[in-house]
């Protein structure tokens, strides 16, 4: 019976998911490196924004369910929810799983289950095992035995971010064991919040269903970036355009935008061309188009500031988040064409993310300011669809608005 769980990394996953958890009356350890996180969600704050997770923590915590702290603790289950980023040659840079994985090897107890939830390269389930064993020889694990001392799954989230508590709930999971007995296991944790289904599988092809997901993602929005681009050269207006076209009964075009952004879509796709380069042409070449749609936008700030009648006029960019009304600003393309734009331009940069209220993302010649301030600048360039964006009067102003009517 699991009593107590463990859930390491109180990020944008970490958090919803160790507030879930102890929602349901379980014991909740969650840990972080960041010590600001630990000290905000022990007095019952939250450190980042998603709709109704204060809610959820502070009941949590008020509650004695759940406490975090900075070091590992012995507990029944150990969910990884840690960073995968990339290295600048695109290869997968796994020293959070690893560094989480070594942290709670010391802890570890026969009958234990470690759960991974990080978005990783095929084979990462298994490699976490070999890291857990060289600091702790003395167990036995699902790569070792098919009777294991500890249980190891892959159970990749599946989230919306501004609704995640809710997705938490009702998304079917995956659950991909290392064995069957690891995958039972497994979804006994799961059974707690999860009122979707449990999808049983293997780890790997868990591991790959994860990637898969954002990976079909990303080539549909590259189609629709790519129109855009196609559309502005031949003065075609992009968006009654899909409007048109999405009329068929069996076409649905995504909304074309200013690059994709997040931790997931815009990184995953990287994992399958790097697993499997030859065979991935497709799927690199949708992060190709994704990726070079930021730099088009930034072409085009530039050209209407060239042709702009003031010397110098000011930009205000509107949005800094990867997608609306959210504060997360991990590989956002908006990000990237404001801090670009700043070192690009000697006139005044200005950004307006009514989500934030600081950052040191932002590059130092640009300046963050309120959403009036925004409206006094000579060109004001919408990156980002946020609803305080929708009533705002833009009437003689020059507008590049990248994200749709």
């Amino acid at each position: 019976m699991l009593k107590t769980v463990s859930v390491i990394g109180l990020g944008y996953i970490g958090l919803p998911t160790a507030a879930m958890l102890a929602s349901r009356k379980l014991r909740v350890i969650g840990v972080d490196v960041n010590q600001h996180a630990v000290d905000t969600i022990n007095q019952g704050k939250i450190h980042i924004i998603e709709p109704d997770l204060d809610l959820l923590v502070n009941a949590a915590v008020t509650g004695g369910y759940l406490s975090a702290q900075t070091k590992a603790a012995p507990a029944d289950a150990f969910m990884i929810a840690v960073p995968t980023p990339f290295f600048d040659d695109l290869s997968p840079d796994l020293s959070y799983v690893e560094a989480a994985a070594k942290s709670i090897a010391p802890v570890l107890a026969k009958g234990n289950l470690v759960v991974l939830e990080s978005t990783s390269p095929v084979g990462t389930t298994e490699l976490m095992c070999k890291w857990i064993k060289e600091v702790r020889p003395d167990l036995t694990l699902p790569t070792d035995s098919n009777s294991p001392d500890i249980h190891v799954a892959y159970c990749p989230e599946r989230v919306l971010p501004g609704k995640v508590v809710q997705e938490l709930i009702s998304n079917d999971r995956i659950v991909g064991g290392l064995t069957p007995a690891c995958s039972e296991m497994a979804k006994q944790l799961y059974r707690t919040f999860v009122a979707g289904e449990l999808l049983e599988t293997d780890a790997r092809t868990a591991e790959m269903s994860k990637l898969t997901e954002n990976s079909f993602r990303d080539v549909n929005i590259a189609f629709a970036n790519e129109l855009s681009l196609i559309c502005d050269k031949l003065n075609i207006n992009v968006w009654e355009l899909i409007r048109m076209a999405n009329r068929h009964p069996r076409v649905n075009i995504l909304t074309p935008g200013a690059g994709v952004g997040g931790h997931c879509i815009a990184v995953d796709p990287w994992f399958i061309v790097h697993s499997a380069p030859e065979q991935a042409r497709l799927i690199r070449t949708a992060r190709e188009v994704n990726d070079f749609k930021p730099e088009w936008v930034l072409q085009k700030v530039m050209t209407t500031v060239a042709n702009h009648p003031l010397n110098k006029p000011s930009v205000a960019c509107f949005g800094l988040a990867f997608k609306p009304d959210i504060d997360d600003l991990r590989e956002s393309p908006a990000l990237h064409i404001v801090n670009k734009l700043a070192d690009t331009y000697e006139g005044k940069v200005l950004a307006v993310e009514p989500n934030v209220e600081s950052t040191n993302k932002l590059n130092s010649k640009a300046q963050l300011v309120s959403l009036e301030q925004g409206l006094a600048a000579d060109i004001i360039v919408i990156l980002v669809k946020h609803k305080a964006f929708a009533n705002c009067d833009f009437s003689g102003k020059t507008v590049i608005n990248v994200v749709g009517q």
